[in-house]
């Protein structure tokens, strides 16, 4: 297979944001709101994502909008109002804005449909990347990840996808014990198991979307194209050894909340 690698240009990558899931996972906060819009210390978990790249220079962004859509359009069409400060004269019907915090992000949301799978929300915003190297993470995943040596990774490499592959952290301590039962040892959550997992934060060449050329509607990214450009040796992985930290549960939130207050959030890679 013969591979035409477009040239990495930072003002023309664009960064892809998988943000229309259900969050069933995380039911206490997504009954009210998509799982990327619950906040990290009063901003939405989506806006922490963005900052990372907005860090390195890319702000130009597909978020694939589903499940309550609306929650994600209102943030952004209304951002400048919501962090400025601002006099309404409710007699004349004028608002008048006095300080505003800004940011460079272009946003473009795109409905991909409620109940659509990974893979056929990738397949929809097609139109908006096609023919450009662009960027693809999911919309509850954080890190203090060096886009730069990601890219340079992956250029390196000649593949059409590379993603990125943390080790997963040891979730329970263990106890070694003799036959006595008098514990030896203590270990309390060991730093990881040895297995690497897919932590997102990819980069993809426009000739993945050979492989999403059926109705993909009902299909995970991760469990068939992924699977088949793995299989077909066009899949690269980069090793980030890294803070990296899935909002998957209401723990997860909690423990990142607490980081965020602690002035300990390790993914905060940006300056104020």
């Amino acid at each position: 297979m013969f591979i035409y690698l477009l040239p990495l240009k930072k003002s023309a990558l664009k960064v892809v944001i998988f943000a229309g899931g259900l969050g069933t996972r995380l039911m206490e906060e997504t009954e009210a709101r998509p799982k990327p819009m619950v906040e990290i210390g009063g901003r939405p978990i989506l806006w922490h994502i963005m900052k990372i790249y907005s860090h390195y220079g890319y702000n130009d962004f597909v978020i694939c909008l589903g499940y309550k859509q609306a929650f994600i359009k209102e943030f952004f069409l209304n951002y400048y109002l919501y962090n400025s400060d601002i006099t309404v004269d409710l007699s004349r019907n004028t608002t008048e804005v006095h300080q505003a915090q800004k940011e460079t992000f272009r946003v473009t949301l795109v409905d991909t449909g409620l109940y659509t799978n990974t893979a056929g929300r990738l397949q929809r915003i097609k139109k908006y990347v096609e023919q450009e190297t662009f960027m693809l993470t999911y919309g509850d995943g954080l890190a203090d990840i060096d886009i730069p040596k990601l890219l340079a990774f992956h250029r390196s490499k000649g593949k059409l996808a590379t993603l990125t592959t943390v080790q997963t952290p040891g979730r329970f301590g263990h106890l070694e014990f003799d036959d006595n039962g008098i514990v030896k040892n203590f270990v309390e959550k060991p730093q990881g198991d040895g297995l690497w997992i897919n932590a997102g934060f990819f980069v993809l060449e426009p000739g993945i979307f050979d492989y999403l050329q059926s109705d993909m509607t009902d299909v995970q990214w991760e469990k068939k194209p992924l699977v088949e450009i793995a299989r077909d040796g066009q899949l690269a992985c980069y090793k980030h050894t890294g803070f990296w930290k899935c909002m998957d549960a209401l723990r997860d939130k909690i423990e990142l909340d607490k980081m965020w207050e602690s002035g300990n959030a390790q993914w905060k890679i940006w300056n104020d």
